[in-house]
């Protein structure tokens, strides 16, 4: 069993409070948890909400429909009330109200806490003891979240969390599932790029805080410390590439997080990355443009910029995970790849996996930094961009015995500026080879579902979990149907996913986005026909309902 609450009020209601205790409880239950946000771009007022899926197995993706809707204010319950299941519950914050159950949470948070600002901590209280979960976990929770403030607020916090409680004895208990052998650690995609960066071996942060791409600056800031990192809020997007070009010439792995607009500015420098063969590293996470678009929801929308953003022909490499374990894992493999062929690599995530949080089994905080393929042993006839065959030169960096000459204008094999035009080619197709080298050891796309299904739904990135849904909901309702995810966008290893692609009656593509950027790279590629494309752009993730209702409904 499942079941969505849906928390609703304005910004700075407390929203991600009462979503982020109830969450961390929870999964320290036992419970599976995945919980995701829907928010305005203002900083008070505006509708906003909280989306905490629970489950008695594996959760992957969010809901379209609430089963129990908590609204702080009468908008959100009239905003929100039609996307509820048949007899769902609707608790707003009220004494009375005759189109829902009344529950005077801030009443209640005066009366308790001292304060109208822990509404959200009774709602949290309240919540856990109508769902039947053990009260004690969660007042246990409360003072481990709250140990770094004074007694006062922990007290008054717990007083509420208590009120909470104690009114829900009064009302009936609703079915929720029970807890079972879910993982006990509760982690979004933000915190799962930053920990893979950070054991990864980067040393150097430099950025411009952007929604939605500043979750991940800020977990990486909270990770400076224990990890010696430098994180540096760049004055603007070009100064924040131009840094992690100079750490990067350095031998320091770098890294750049950014959005929208932000990214249009770093173009340049992403240039400059790719004639210097640089291992430049950017986290772009997507929301919907153009401009500034709506700079707090989701999208896929970028791709097409990211794999054409820069003046001139030059290599690189893109990622998008799917889940928050790839987020780790696939940040790792991605670094990894920028320093083995230096050269850009862009990895696209998005405001929906960015804010997604979820149980999984605790990352591994210790794993190993990559290896920066660094010439130790450089010697003085070292040529920076000395001509390879899979246009990779012995990278060597500066303060020892070899001079590491870099030029971004064209260049020799030394580094030293030239108009040759036979030169020219011989660096341009060096670099270009580098391409083709990546190519050849891509990460495959993976494939999910009955080894016969007729019809193939093709992904990239967070659209992962919905469609994993789906395609189990799809083959239950004696249907055929499996799911290939893209988590290497750029270069593809192009027989290996021809070969992946071959067999189906039926390909559908599933995007955020409005025009199939993907589709039509692989269309480019020659590695698909046109076919039914599902897409979204209204700002929202998509959900297994949703894709469902769109395969179901167009057939």
């Amino acid at each position: 069993m499942d079941l969505l609450i849906r928390i609703a009020g304005e910004a700075g209601q407390g929203l991600q409070t009462t979503g982020s205790l109830l969450a961390g409880a929870l999964s320290k239950l036992g419970v599976h948890v995945l919980s995701t946000q829907s928010y305005m771009s203002r900083i008070r007022g505006g509708l906003n909400w909280v989306d905490l899926r629970l489950g008695d197995s594996e959760l992957t993706s969010g809901c379209d429909k609430a089963d129990l809707l908590v609204s702080f204010t009468t908008v959100g319950r009239d905003v929100l009330q039609g996307e509820m299941v048949p007899d769902g519950i609707i608790l707003l914050d009220a004494e009375n109200d005759d189109k829902s159950i009344a529950v005077p949470f801030t009443k209640i948070a005066r009366e308790s806490g001292g304060s109208t600002l822990m509404a959200n901590t009774v709602a949290t209280g309240l919540l856990f003891a109508l769902l039947g979960y053990d009260t004690q976990a969660l007042l246990d929770y409360i003072r481990e979240e709250f140990a770094h403030k004074d007694n006062e607020i922990i007290n008054a916090n717990l007083a509420a969390a208590w009120a909470g409680i104690n009114h829900a004895e009064v009302m009936k208990k609703i079915a929720a599932p029970r807890p079972t052998n879910a993982p006990k650690s509760i982690t979004s995609g933000a915190s799962a790029i930053a920990l893979g960066a950070a054991t990864a071996g980067v040393k150097v942060v430099c950025s411009y805080p952007m929604s939605p791409s500043t979750a991940t600056l800020a977990a990486l800031a909270a990770l400076a410390d224990k990890y010696h990192m430098v994180v540096e809020q760049a004055e603007d997007e070009i100064a924040a590439i131009n840094m992690v070009c100079g750490a990067t010439y350095a031998g320091v792995p770098a890294l750049t997080t950014t959005s929208g607009g932000g990214f249009a500015l770093m173009v340049e420098g992403l240039s400059n990355a790719g004639m210097l063969e640089l291992p430049a590293f950017i986290v772009l996470a997507q929301r919907p443009g153009p401009a500034t678009g709506m700079p707090t929801r989701t999208a896929q929308s970028d791709l097409q910029f990211a794999l054409h953003g820069g003046h001139g022909e030059f290599p690189r490499a893109i990622f998008a995970p799917g889940s928050v374990e790839q987020c780790f894992a696939l940040t790792r493999q991605a670094l990894e790849v920028a320093h083995r062929y230096q050269t850009p690599v862009l990895f696209l995530t998005d405001q929906y996996l960015q804010d997604m949080e979820q149980n999984i089994p605790a990352l591994d905080a210790d794993a190993p930094p990559i290896n920066r393929h660094i010439l130790a042993d450089a010697s003085a006839d070292y040529l920076r961009y000395a001509v390879t065959p899979d246009g990779v030169s012995p990278r060597a960096i500066p303060g020892g015995a070899a001079r590491v000459v870099m030029d971004s204008d064209e260049h020799d094999s030394a580094g030293h500026l030239s108009e040759d035009f036979a030169i020219h080619m011989e660096q341009y197709d060096k670099r270009l080879r580098k391409e083709v080298a990546i190519a050849e050891t891509a990460l495959p796309p993976e494939y999910y579902g009955p080894p016969d299904a007729e019809n193939l739904l093709i992904i990239w990135g967070s659209t992962y979990g919905a469609a994993l849904e789906a395609v189990d909901r799809l083959n239950d309702s004696a249907h055929s149907y499996g799911m290939l995810h893209f988590t290497q966008l750029w270069p593809l290893n192009l027989p290996a996913v021809a070969n992946m692609l071959a067999g189906f009656k039926q390909h559908i593509t599933i995007e955020g986005n409005a025009t199939g950027q993907f589709a039509a790279l692989l269309r480019e590629q020659g590695l698909i026909e046109k076919c039914p494309h599902i897409h979204r752009y209204d700002g929202l993730a998509f959900t297994a309902d949703f894709i469902v209702d769109a395969i179901l409904g167009g057939k």
